[in-house]
């Protein structure tokens, strides 16, 4: 049988298969699809563009057009994202027949409350910056952190996804946070919580988890994974959500390359350092030192080294 005809009698079929499968488990009509994706990171552009003026728009702002600008972005931003939630919260809500107009007026107070909040987060990314410029001898301007540093931009974009996670947005947080992950290698869940002058220096390969805390004043390098102990399953093996999995590290923490903390119980006290590629299952106290002891003259450096926990 020649490719044509086999397409013409089995096509058919198997495309049918397909639909009915995927009728089973999407709302295809309904759903935000790859378009609506990128939708999403044209206002996160947006919101980014309006957050700082002057430094990611394609041409120069004079003060005078500033204000104007900033308005511009925002605005537009705004009514692309009403849309883009309108319908995530429809497709959310079909089950419970939601109509048009609840998830429309739902979508414009989650977009005020969202823009509300700007200032404040416009404040915090402040302290990222400065943290970034204070925590970095390689740093020499404000405008080299912002336009290079994939720390900067990844926690812009946290900010942002989690003020949407807190207003139990489905969808759209993840898909923000996960646009930051592509284009950062930096992988923040947007439920995490993040205080004040937060920096992540080179980035890559940074993990934090859903349920994460994170004090004020916490710098980590590249490597560092904050993430769940394996979790409990329900009676059908499924694994139990909602429950708290991942860390809690409180103010003034350094951690360094390669380092694993783990666990829902687990707490780095304040003004704590932890050393690279130390693996954590365990609470820390305050003012600690956590690392791997060099090898001493007499041990060749092919032995093992033990963990040595200074308090």
């Amino acid at each position: 049988m020649e490719l044509s005809e086999w397409l013409n009698n089995k096509v058919p079929e198997i495309s049918n298969e397909l639909t009915n499968i995927n009728k089973h488990h999407f709302d295809m009509e309904n759903s935000i699809g790859f378009k609506g994706r990128d939708r999403i990171y044209r206002v996160l552009e947006s919101f980014r563009t309006a957050l700082f003026p002057g430094i990611y728009d394609q041409k120069p702002i004079d003060e005078v057009r500033l204000n104007m600008a900033v308005s511009n972005n925002l605005r537009k931003a705004a009514l692309d994202l009403r849309d883009i939630l309108q319908k995530a919260l429809f497709y959310s809500e079909v089950e419970s027949e939601a109509c048009e107009t609840t998830s429309q007026k739902a979508a414009d107070k989650i977009v005020m409350d969202l823009l509300n909040k700007f200032p404040e987060i416009r404040k915090t990314l402040q302290t990222d910056i400065q943290a970034a410029y204070d925590g970095d001898p390689a740093a020499t301007s404000t405008e080299e952190i912002l336009l290079s540093y994939p720390s900067i931009q990844a926690v812009c974009i946290h900010r942002i996804a989690h003020e949407l996670y807190k207003m139990d947005v489905k969808i759209i947080p993840r898909i923000m946070s996960e646009y930051a992950h592509e284009l950062t290698g930096i992988d923040i869940h947007p439920g995490a919580s993040i205080g004040h002058s937060f920096f992540i220096d080179h980035g890559t390969g940074v993990v934090i988890g859903e349920t994460c805390t994170i004090g004020n004043n916490v710098k980590i390098y590249q490597g560092v994974t904050l993430g769940a102990l394996s979790f409990p399953s329900d009676e059908n093996g499924n694994p139990i959500k909602g429950i708290k999995r991942h860390p809690d590290i409180e103010d003034n923490v350094i951690i360094y390359a390669g380092a694993t903390i783990l666990g829902g119980k687990t707490k780095i006290g304040h003004d704590t350092v932890l050393g690279s590629n130390i693996w954590l299952t365990h609470s820390v106290v305050p003012h600690s030192r956590v690392f791997h002891s060099q090898p001493s003259p007499s041990i060749s450096s092919s032995q093992a080294v033990r963990l040595e926990y200074e308090i």
